[in-house]
């Protein structure tokens, strides 16, 4: 079982790699696939992994920015993705992984509270982003922002870098841990 470090491979030239990982293939897929349809100055690659780690005999390249999906209607998506913490390198979480919590919509159908995954995001220091990807129109939404996201974090934007992203948007989190 290896543990992902963000330096562990070369970055390729003019290419941004991001590691989707959660419980729901089909909702991944869709958010893939939505990702893939948005504009990228650079070669965008998107993987797909149910959990971690990955295998170890795989060739793959740098991976830039790892979204942890978490489905707010099923216990064990939140298991697996606390399972799956535990094989990424503490480095990671400089600007480069960030947390989605979807179906947050259907609040009535809610297993998992949404303070549960605040207070993840906020025990990993890391960007928490709702959205709820079964609806196309969201879906779209958070595809682009998640590749504005990846770009900054492959080091594509000039100016910008993943730890001035990270500051960013952790300044416009309102809770704070004292508030829940």
């Amino acid at each position: 079982m290896s543990v992902l470090r963000p330096l562990d491979k070369l970055p390729g030239l003019n290419t941004a790699t991001i590691l989707l990982v959660g419980a729901e293939d089909a909702l991944l897929q869709l958010l893939a696939d939505s990702m893939l349809k948005e504009d990228c100055v650079s070669q965008l690659k998107v993987h797909l992994a149910r959990s971690l780690p990955l295998p170890a005999n795989v060739n793959r390249p740098r991976i830039d920015l790892i979204v942890f999906v978490v489905n707010l209607h099923s216990k064990y998506s939140l298991q697996n993705t606390e399972e799956s913490l535990r094989h990424v390198d503490s480095s990671f979480f400089l600007g480069k992984v960030c947390f989605l919590a979807t179906g947050a919509g259907q609040e009535n159908h809610c297993i998992i509270h949404r303070h549960t995954v605040v207070k993840l995001a906020h025990t990993y220091q890391s960007p928490l982003l709702f959205c709820d990807l079964e609806v196309e129109g969201f879906r779209a939404t958070m595809a682009q922002r998640l590749v504005r996201m990846l770009q900054i974090c492959a080091g594509h934007m000039p100016g910008v870098s993943a730890l001035n992203l990270l500051s960013l948007l952790r300044s416009s989190e309102s809770p704070s841990l004292e508030d829940l």
